[in-house]
């Protein structure tokens, strides 16, 4: 089965009460459309992602540089979002299944995902649901007292996204709704019959407003890990020196296996650790001949990718370069820039400290480069 996955992200976010949008709020980094891009990318299913974005956003749409994301305008209504979306998907040869989803729910698992792909198999529709376990009141008018649901609360239920449904169906029942339209795409179902309703997740809530968000932050501090690199390198005629993915200009260059850049091999080995992934002796061996003389920044995106599949997100990394010569800020920025591409994060993530050893030791005589990172990371799924 092939997935296509429309991320609603149109709204105006009136009660977020803020200058930028849910979908462009940001944790460790990530804002909510890119850390449900990220969740979704995991899944081979999933042949394509439709954004549907507002508007008055394009210029915040355009700056996150999403990769295999079709951009869709929105309309006016939540409705009218979708059904552009999927105007754009009917004309597509693939694919038969679309997921709906509200990028104000980014933390589903991928468990869940994984439970709604599989139910598909069988079913026209599947859909997140979650128990009501709160008493349930209703006002019947402002004259009278508040009318109790009691027993009858078990039967209702909160429905969640992502939802997935056949695309011509769903299609169907949007171009044909004539105002049925709620508040989700279930809604327009009549027959829940051809519905598989399956177990949500409480964690799976929705981000209105900012104590919503605090608590979402709260829940990946939770998540966060840390890890610590070192690397030391002798330094010799007739090597090249680099220091974070940069050539520098000097007479004597790093002695290693790889290039010999000891600060990539501290940022790499800091998140190995961070995500308690070993090490980068263990990953690239020096005894592996096909590491031999490799770029360091090959080695650190093979980490970087792999973190990612495992569901991390890098949050700051954290690096003091000990070096008696050459001085460090005249290449702090382009090596902030470098580990920032490399890394896929923003530059706001990461600080370097150039350091001396007073001309003290192997260091201070210029026969040695040293590094040190701390980085975190949290879990997001």
């Amino acid at each position: 089965m092939s997935f296509c996955l429309i991320i609603l992200a149109g709204g105006n976010s009136h009660r977020f009460k803020s200058n930028i949008g849910k979908p462009y709020q940001k944790i460790a980094g990530k804002s909510l459309i890119e850390i449900n891009t990220i969740k979704a990318s995991k899944f081979k299913e999933i042949k394509k992602i439709v954004l549907v974005y507002n508007k008055k956003d394009t210029k915040r749409i355009k700056s996150l540089r999403l990769k295999n994301v079709k951009l869709i305008v929105g309309g006016k209504s939540r409705q009218q979002s979708t059904f552009n979306a999927l105007k754009y998907l009917i004309g597509q040869k693939r694919p038969l299944k679309v997921l709906i989803h509200d990028v104000a729910r980014p933390n589903f698992s991928t468990k869940l995902l994984s439970s709604i792909l599989r139910n598909m198999r069988n079913f026209k529709a599947v859909i997140p649901k979650i128990k009501i376990q709160d008493a349930v009141k209703q006002i019947i008018d402002s004259s009278k007292e508040e009318y109790i649901i009691g027993k009858r609360r078990e039967n209702l239920f909160l429905t969640q996204t992502p939802q997935a449904f056949n695309l011509k169906e769903i299609f169907h029942l949007h171009k044909t709704c004539s105002g049925k339209y709620k508040d989700d795409d279930i809604s327009l179902y009549m027959d829940l019959n051809k519905v598989k309703f399956i177990e949500g997740e409480k964690s799976n809530f929705k981000i209105t407003d900012k104590s919503d968000f605090e608590n979402l932050k709260n829940i990946y501090k939770s998540k966060q890990s840390v890890g610590i690199g070192f690397d030391v390198h002798r330094l010799v005629p007739k090597r090249t020196l680099y220091l974070a993915g940069l050539r520098v200009k000097s007479k004597l260059g790093t002695l290693g296996h790889s290039d010999g850049d000891p600060v990539l091999h501290s940022v790499t080995d800091s998140i190995l650790g961070a995500c308690k992934m070993g090490d980068i002796g263990q990953m690239f061996s020096d005894n592996n001949r096909k590491f031999k003389n490799i770029r360091s920044t090959i080695l650190l995106q093979k980490v970087v990718k792999q973190v990612k599949l495992k569901g991390y997100i890098i949050n700051n990394i954290d690096i003091n370069i000990i070096t008696q010569k050459p001085k460090i800020g005249n290449y702090k920025n382009k090596m902030i820039n470098n580990i920032a591409k490399l890394c896929e994060i923003s530059k706001d993530q990461i600080n370097i400290k150039g350091k001396t050893t007073e001309k003290l030791g192997v260091i201070g005589k210029e026969k040695a480069i040293a590094c040190e990172v701390i980085c975190s990371v949290i879990k997001y799924d």
